[in-house]
C-alpha cells in the first residue's frame, strides 16, 4: 500500500515539475525572445552569398571613407512642366538637407528632356551600417522634401528602398503573430466544440513561439546565423501551424485513451506511447528538410534552415511536455461539454473519411489514375508562372521609393537613375573608368570615393533598372573588367541577378538532399522502402500541382508581375517536409493495424477512419496559418503562403484520403516491402470484414 501511494504521489508530481521547469525556462529566455526583432537583416545584400560580386562591393563600400553610404534620389515632378519657382523650391530644400546632414558630395540637379522632372542624387555616410540611423536619415529627408500645389516630391533610391523594406518587415512579426493566433483560435474552437479546450494548445503554441525566438536569437549571437524578416515570419507560422498539428494528434489519441484508463496520467502515457513516434518522426522530417537548407549558397536560405528547425523543435518539445502536463492537471473536465468518461464508448456514427475511403477502394485503379492525371494537369499551370520578380513589383502596395523609381523611368527613358557600382583597385581606377565608359549599354560613368586601396565608380546604363538591357550591361561590365582589372560589379540590380543565380544553384543541391533526408527517416519509421517512395512521389506531385495552381492565379487573377526567385526551392522544402507529416500519421496507424493482424484493405480503411479527421483538422489549420502570409504586403511572401496553403489542402483531401489509401490497397502487403510485414500471410477475411469499416 505504501509503495502504491508513493507511486501515486510521484505520478501527481510529474506534471507540476514539468510546469515548473517551463515557467523557469520562460523567465530565463524571455528577455532574449524580446530581442529577436533587433537581429533581423533585410537588406538585399544580406540575402546574398559571401562569394557574390555584389556582396564584395557592399563590403568594400563599408570600408571606404565614411563607411557605408546611404544613396537617395529626390524626385520633383510636375505634369505640365516644372516652373522656375519649382526649381527654386527644390534647390532650397536640397540646400537645407545639406545643412542638416553631412553629405558625401554636393547634390547636382539633373533635369529631364521634357522639363517635367528634376532629380537630385543625395548620398550620406552618416547612418553607417546602423539600420535605425539609416531609417531616421531617410525619414528626415522625406520630411524636408515636400511639394504642394501640383508639385510632386518623392524620395527614392537604394537607401529609401531599404528603409521601406525594413518598415514592412518590422511590421510583419506582430501582424503575423496576432493574425495567425486569431486564425488558429477560430479553427480550434470549431474543431473541439469546447469553450475551454482550445486555450490549452493555443497557450502552449504561444510559449513555443517565445522559446523559438529566444533560440533563434542564440543561434545568431553564437554562430552568426543570418535571420531575415522572411525567415522570422516563416518560423512563427511553423511554430503555430506545426505545433497545433502535433497538439491535434496528441489530444485526439488522449481522448481515446481516457475511455480506457481511469487516471488522466495513465491515459496520457498511453497516448504519448501511441502517437509519440509519429509526432517525433513528423517533426524530424521537417527539421531534417529545413537543415538541408544549410547547403544553400544564399545566406537567407541557409539561415532559414536552422531558424525554422528551432521553431519546429520548440513546437515538438512544448507539445510533448508542457501540453501533456497541462492536460493531465486539468483532468477530464477540460473536454466539457463532450467529456470522455472512463469505460464509455465513442458515439457510433459513420465517418466521412470512412465513406470516402470505401468509395475509393471500390475502384482503386480508376481513382489512382484519375488523381494522378488531375495532379499532372494542374502542374502544367506552372508553365504560366510569371517571370522573375523585380524589386519594383515586390510590394502589393507601392511604397514611395518604388513610385519614385517609376517616375524617373518615365522621365529619363534613355538612362537609368540607379547606378551600377564598380569597385576597382585604386591604381587601376582611371583605366577602369575609361573601359566602363566604352562598354556597350553605358550612358555615363563617374568616380566616387577612394580608400583602403579601392575606388568607387558609378556606372549608369542606357536601359531602365532590372530590364534585359541593363542585365546585358552588367554582364558586359563583369566580362570586360573582372578578370583583367580585378574589379567587382555590384549595386541593386546586380544583387538581384546574383540572387537569381544563387537560387538556381541551390535548387540543384538542396532538392536531392531534402528527398534523401526525408526518405531515410521514413524508412526508419515505416521499416519499408516502398511506402516511403510512395509518400515522396505523392508530395512531389502535390508540389508541382500547387505551383501550377499558382501559375493560374498569380498573373491572371492577382496581377503579379513576377515570381519570387526563391519560391520553387522554399515551397518544395516546406511542402515535402510538411506534406510527409500527414503521410506519417496515416501510414504509421496503418502499420499498427497491419501488425495487429488486419488485412491490407481493412488496415488502410481503419487508419483513414481513425486519423482522417485529425489529418483534415491539422491540414486545415496548417493551410490557414500559411494562408496568413497572403495578407502581408510583400509579393514573395504572398506567393509562398499561397502555394504552401494550396499544397497542404491538396495533400490533405486528395492525396492522403484517396491516392495513398488506394495505392496501399492495390499494393497490399507489398507496401511494406522488404520488411517482415510484407512477408506475413494474408489473413482470411470474413464477410463482416469485407464491409466498409
Amino acid at each position: 500500500m505504501g509503495a502504491a501511494r508513493t507511486g501515486t504521489r510521484a505520478r501527481r508530481a510529474v506534471p507540476w515539475v514539468v510546469l515548473g521547469l517551463w515557467l523557469a525556462a520562460l523567465v530565463l529566455v524571455g528577455p532574449f525572445a524580446g530581442k529577436f526583432g533587433d537581429i533581423q537583416q533585410n537588406r538585399s545584400v544580406d540575402y546574398l552569398p559571401d562569394s557574390a560580386d555584389s556582396t564584395q562591393v557592399a563590403r568594400i563600400q563599408d570600408e571606404l571613407p565614411g563607411g557605408q553610404a546611404t544613396d537617395l534620389v529626390l524626385v520633383y515632378h510636375r505634369d505640365g512642366g516644372l516652373t522656375a519657382a519649382d526649381r527654386q523650391q527644390a534647390g532650397a530644400q536640397v540646400a537645407e538637407i545639406g545643412t542638416e546632414y553631412k553629405l558625401t558630395s554636393e547634390p547636382r540637379a539633373v533635369v529631364s528632356r521634357d522639363g517635367t522632372t528634376l532629380m537630385y542624387p543625395v548620398s550620406s555616410t552618416m547612418p553607417g551600417q546602423d539600420d535605425k540611423a539609416r531609417d531616421a536619415f531617410v525619414d528626415g529627408v522625406r520630411d524636408l522634401a515636400n511639394g504642394g500645389a501640383g508639385l510632386g516630391v518623392e524620395v527614392g533610391g537604394p537607401g529609401a528602398l531599404n528603409t521601406d523594406m525594413s518598415k514592412v518587415f518590422g511590421s510583419i512579426d506582430g501582424t503575423l503573430l496576432y493574425a495567425t493566433l486569431g486564425v488558429v483560435t477560430a479553427l480550434l474552437v470549431l474543431i473541439y466544440r469546447s469553450p475551454f479546450l482550445w486555450l490549452v494548445p493555443l497557450a502552449t503554441a504561444g510559449v513555443a513561439a517565445g522559446m523559438a525566438m529566444a533560440a533563434a536569437y542564440g543561434l545568431h549571437e553564437a554562430f552568426g546565423v543570418t535571420v531575415t524578416g522572411q525567415s522570422g515570419g516563416v518560423m512563427t507560422v511553423l511554430v503555430l501551424g506545426a505545433g497545433t498539428d502535433y497538439a491535434l494528434l496528441l489530444i485526439s489519441r488522449y481522448r481515446e485513451e481516457l475511455r480506457r484508463h481511469e487516471r488522466p496520467y495513465d491515459a496520457m502515457r498511453a497516448a504519448l506511447r501511441g502517437c509519440g513516434p509519429a509526432i517525433l518522426a513528423s517533426s524530424g522530417t521537417v527539421a531534417a528538410g529545413l537543415l538541408c537548407l544549410l547547403a544553400a549558397d544564399l545566406n537567407s536560405s541557409s539561415g532559414m534552415g536552422p531558424v525554422g528547425m528551432v521553431g519546429v523543435l520548440a513546437a515538438l518539445v512544448a507539445m510533448t511536455t508542457l501540453l501533456p502536463a497541462l492536460l493531465v492537471l486539468l483532468g477530464r473536465r477540460i473536454f466539457w461539454p463532450l467529456i470522455p468518461a472512463f469505460g464509455s464508448a465513442p458515439k457510433a456514427r459513420r465517418s466521412l473519411f470512412s465513406a470516402m475511403g470505401s468509395s475509393a477502394t471500390r475502384r482503386p485503379v480508376t481513382v489512382l489514375v484519375g488523381g494522378a492525371v488531375l495532379l499532372g494537369a494542374l502542374a502544367l499551370g506552372a508553365l504560366d508562372l510569371p517571370g522573375t520578380l523585380k524589386q519594383e513589383d515586390s510590394f502589393t502596395m507601392k511604397p514611395e521609393s518604388i513610385s519614385a523609381g517609376q517616375t524617373l523611368a518615365r522621365a529619363f527613358p534613355g538612362q537609368s537613375s540607379q547606378p551600377i557600382t564598380v569597385i576597382a583597385p585604386a591604381a587601376k581606377a582611371d583605366a577602369v573608368l575609361a573601359r566602363a565608359r566604352t562598354t556597350n549599354g553605358v550612358a555615363r560613368a563617374t568616380t566616387g570615393r577612394s580608400g583602403s586601396g579601392w575606388t568607387e565608380i558609378s556606372v549608369y546604363s542606357t536601359a531602365a533598372p532590372e530590364t534585359p538591357g541593363e542585365t546585358r550591361t552588367i554582364g558586359a561590365l563583369r566580362a570586360g573588367l573582372d578578370d583583367t582589372y580585378g574589379t567587382y560589379v555590384g549595386g541593386p540590380s546586380a544583387q538581384q541577378l546574383d540572387l537569381a543565380d544563387s537560387q538556381a544553384r541551390d535548387r540543384e543541391v538542396v532538392v536531392p538532399l531534402v528527398l534523401a533526408a526525408v526518405f531515410v527517416i521514413l524508412v526508419g519509421l515505416l521499416r519499408s522502402l516502398v511506402a516511403p517512395l510512395m509518400l515522396l512521389v505523392a508530395v512531389v506531385a502535390v508540389w508541382g500541382a500547387a505551383l501550377g495552381i499558382g501559375g493560374l492565379v498569380f498573373g491572371p487573377v492577382l496581377g503579379f508581375q513576377g515570381t519570387d526567385s526563391g519560391l520553387g526551392l522554399l515551397s518544395f522544402v516546406f511542402l515535402v517536409a510538411l506534406g510527409v507529416d500527414y503521410g506519417i500519421f496515416l501510414m504509421h496507424r496503418m502499420r499498427e493495424e497491419s501488425v495487429a493482424g488486419a488485412d491490407p484493405e481493412t488496415a488502410a480503411l481503419t487508419a483513414l477512419r481513425t486519423t482522417g479527421g485529425v489529418i483534415a483538422s491539422a491540414g486545415v489549420v496548417l493551410a490557414a496559418t500559411f494562408a496568413v502570409l497572403t495578407t502581408l504586403p510583400l509579393v514573395g511572401l504572398v506567393e509562398l503562403g499561397f502555394v504552401i496553403a494550396v499544397g497542404v489542402l491538396l495533400d490533405t483531401f486528395l492525396v492522403r484520403t484517396y491516392l495513398v489509401t488506394t495505392a496501399s490497397v492495390l499494393l497490399k502487403r507489398r507496401v511494406w516491402w522488404p520488411g517482415r510485414l510484407s512477408r506475413a500471410p494474408e489473413p482470411v477475411r470474413t464477410e463482416r470484414q469485407r464491409e466498409p469499416v
